[in-house]
């Protein structure tokens, strides 16, 4: 996480921030995840008492990491891929999610459906999006150009670099960072992926 465990302890929940003891109520945790993915992304730690922070530790750490990876897998459309991670702290151990804003908004509860399944972060608080709400997602969303539209299944070794390298060597010498300035790459949930204008462009074939 970004953050030191410590001073995300000494905040108080909020619009990006919330604490859960254990996963006995999943649903309630794949609600908080779908409503940072819809609005400002946030930091979930679980294995911590809401109130009093007393921190209570992950029994079986490794299963129930497993367990919430495939929550999420199972429960969330479209794919989200959240940063998931055992953290120690002192003696404890906490998982450890950090969600950030998605362009594939609006992302929903599966057993809920894509009209009563889409969450936001009001506060501290997740609340059911109405119809309106909703289509204001999809907007936002959608207000990137054809070209500049994400591909989240490919990476940035899928992308010819050399060939981009060539292209604009009569004006500038292009290194990898200038990718993201010309929009042929753009960060997806926390990770560099193609542009539709990238692959379009400098599709990477091997020989």
């Amino acid at each position: 996480m970004t953050h030191s465990i410590a001073e995300l302890l000494s905040r108080p929940e909020g619009k990006t921030l919330e604490f859960k003891r254990d996963l006995s109520s999943p649903r309630n945790i794949l609600k908080t995840l779908v409503a940072f993915a819809n609005t400002a992304g946030g930091r979930l730690l679980i294995g911590v008492e809401d109130g009093s922070r007393e921190l209570l530790s992950i029994e079986n750490p490794l299963d129930e990491e497993e367990r919430l990876c495939s929550l999420i897998a199972d429960n969330i459309e479209p794919r989200l891929v959240p940063s998931v991670e055992l953290i120690a702290f002192g003696d404890k151990t906490l998982l450890g999610v950090e969600v950030y804003p998605s362009g594939s908004r609006p992302h929903w509860l599966k057993k809920e459906g894509p009209d009563n399944g889409v969450y936001v972060r009001l506060g501290s608080t997740n609340r059911k999006a109405d119809r309106e709400l909703i289509a204001e997602l999809k907007r936002g969303a959608e207000g990137k150009s054809f070209d500049e539209q994400v591909l989240p299944d490919l990476t940035v070794d899928d992308l010819d670099f050399d060939a981009a390298t060539a292209c604009f060597e009569r004006h500038r010498k292009l290194v990898k960072k200038d990718l993201e300035s010309l929009r042929f790459v753009t960060k997806h949930q926390g990770h560099l992926v193609p542009t539709v204008g990238g692959m379009l462009l400098f599709q990477y074939f091997p020989n």
